[in-house]
């Protein structure tokens, strides 16, 4: 996977979100590269997530154009061994 592929996964958070953080290291342990959008102190950008995901908790992860949901949703997958064929599904 080239960098710029692996861009195509996007994590909304906030700092004091002890999910967030295992969220990307779930990620990160995928050798996977994020881009993280913090909704912190900004309300057009929680706005957007709402918009996007229908939901108001961070985490929310999207891998490609497709909507994970948040960390428990993300570790169902990877525990399911689902994680890896979205990945090549999505990015590759």
């Amino acid at each position: 996977m080239s960098k710029a592929d692996m861009a195509l996964v996007k994590i909304y958070t906030t700092l004091s979100c002890g999910y967030c953080v295992a969220a990307k290291n779930l990620l990160a342990a995928k050798g996977l590269v994020y881009h993280e959008i913090s909704v912190d102190n900004d309300p057009v950008m929680r706005r957007e997530l709402v918009v996007l995901s229908g939901y108001h908790t961070v985490p929310q992860v999207w891998i490609g154009e497709m909507h994970i949901g948040g960390y428990d949703d993300l570790r169902r997958l990877e525990q399911q061994g689902k994680l890896d064929t979205i990945i090549a599904d999505h990015i590759s």
